[in-house]
């Protein structure tokens, strides 16, 4: 089958109204991506050569967002609605150029799975013309049935449309459709619109092909393949259950999740073997964990590396640009971005490092941040291999600590430190004797005065 030429039709047209959205449906993301770049993905992984992107509703904003997600694909405008046939149709110059394969595909339903695709072109390989992925459920009701006899697939009817028995079937259709290359034009154009609707309905390829000899069959695929995504409940749904999935696969990747229903993936998130998640983490896009580290509980995480043995958190937020070396640590309460944190340096509690370098081996006092934003331009702080800085300290970028630099606790360090120097950077303290006790008599008596 891998010799064997793919066209992927994408059907995103839709205006998505039950979504109550500005934004076009099927840009509403999963796991931190587009719904229907996990078509795309799926579609590819399948071995699709090539894309076509029906588009409609927000099309301006659909063509920007397929030039990140599906940069090689082609698009086409639906300017009318007149039914799925007729979507597919707009994509007529692409089907034209005789693939051997046709894959058609919704761009609300994310969670199709490449394998499912797979089987479906495997089919056309062995002669089908037209292959339709179903569904089987225990409560097919509101679903098309698939109606089958001697093992090829005689049409697909619309609940509203069956007989009682009918009505029985619980193998349904899933939407997604293989159409051999060399018949695909000459059916969809085989379609007619007399119904009540007057639209042309891609499943009446169906008939279509058996009234002219052709195989027709169809194929089972899990529930989940079929699910579309019309408002933000379903959308919550989909989510839910491509995050189970990506969980189940790091557990078996040997990654340790202590409550695996609190813990958020993004759609890229890499993570190594060893690596214990603890619970209520979110990883968004971008991150990249190597083994062995430890993510504590409430930690935030996006756009960062984190290599081996590092410990992160609790209550950590690494942000893009966050690199951490072997055995680095950020704990409880600390944001670094754009920042990397050396092998075995400490940024333990209270502490924002953004802009920076901390050198290998640096500790990192509490409450201590680098001031690297002036209100126009952000400027870098750099801090040298084993070098202390105490708490409560700030450091004013631009600023160098030298190696072995020792910062005294509660400074503000605005000019560089060389190497293994001592830098005070904060008012000389004076102790009055008794002072304090005037203080609070006098503060007693004020408020005792304002009571009256």
């Amino acid at each position: 089958m891998s010799q064997r030429s793919c066209l992927s039709v994408i059907l995103a047209a839709g205006e998505g109204t039950r979504m109550k959205s500005a934004m076009p449906k099927v840009l509403h993301p999963i796991a931190g991506l587009p719904m229907v770049t996990h078509v795309v993905k799926a579609a590819e992984a399948a071995g699709s050569g090539d894309l076509a992107l029906v588009i409609g509703h927000g099309a301006e904003e659909m063509r920007k967002a397929a030039a990140k997600f599906a940069p090689k694909a082609a698009t086409f405008v639906q300017e009318k609605r007149l039914g799925t046939a007729h979507a597919v149709l707009a994509a007529r110059d692409a089907i034209s150029r005789g693939y051997d394969d046709i894959l058609v595909m919704f761009g609300d339903t994310p969670l199709i799975d490449p394998d499912a695709l797979s089987v479906a072109r495997r089919k056309l390989a062995e002669g089908a013309a037209v292959v339709v992925v179903g569904f089987r459920t225990p409560n097919p009701s509101g679903y098309g049935r698939l109606i089958e006899r001697g093992g090829k697939l005689v049409a697909i009817r619309e609940e509203k449309d069956c007989s009682e028995e009918e009505k029985k079937i619980t193998f349904c259709n899933g939407g997604l459709m293989a159409v051999a290359g060399g018949q695909a034009l000459k059916l969809l154009e085989a379609v007619g619109n007399k119904n009540a609707k007057g639209e042309y309905y891609l499943t009446d390829i169906v008939e279509i092909a058996g009234m002219q000899g052709l195989v027709v069959v169809a194929t089972q695929a899990s529930f989940e393949n079929a699910l579309g995504i019309n408002n933000r409940a379903e959308l919550a749904e989909a989510e839910g259950i491509w995050q189970t999935r990506r969980r189940r696969q790091a557990m078996l990747d040997g990654v340790t999740l202590i409550v695996p229903e609190t813990v958020f993936f993004s759609h890229d998130t890499e993570i190594g073997a060893d690596t214990v998640v603890e619970p209520n983490v979110w990883f968004g896009p971008g991150v990249k964990i190597a083994t062995g580290a430890k993510i504590h509980a409430f930690s935030h995480i996006e756009g960062a590396t984190i290599a081996s043995n590092c410990d992160i958190g609790p209550f950590a937020r690494l942000r893009p640009g966050a690199d951490l070396k072997q055995k680095a640590k950020v704990g409880n309460f600390c944001e670094v971005k754009q920042a990397t944190i050396e092998e075995g340096a400490k940024v333990n509690h209270l502490t924002y490092i953004g802009d920076a370098r901390v050198g290998a081996g640096a500790n990192i006092g509490a409450g201590t941040i680098t001031c690297n934003y002036d209100g126009y331009s952000k400027f870098f702080t750099d801090i040298g291999e084993g070098a202390f800085v105490g708490s409560n300290s700030s450091l004013v970028a631009p600023v160098t600590i030298g190696k072995g630099g020792y910062i005294a606790s509660g400074s503000v360090i605005t000019e560089s430190v060389p190497n293994d120097a001592l830098a005070f950077g904060r008012a000389r303290q004076r102790t009055l004797p008794g002072k304090g006790k005037e203080l609070r008599e006098r503060f007693a008596s004020a408020a005792a005065a304002k009571k009256k």
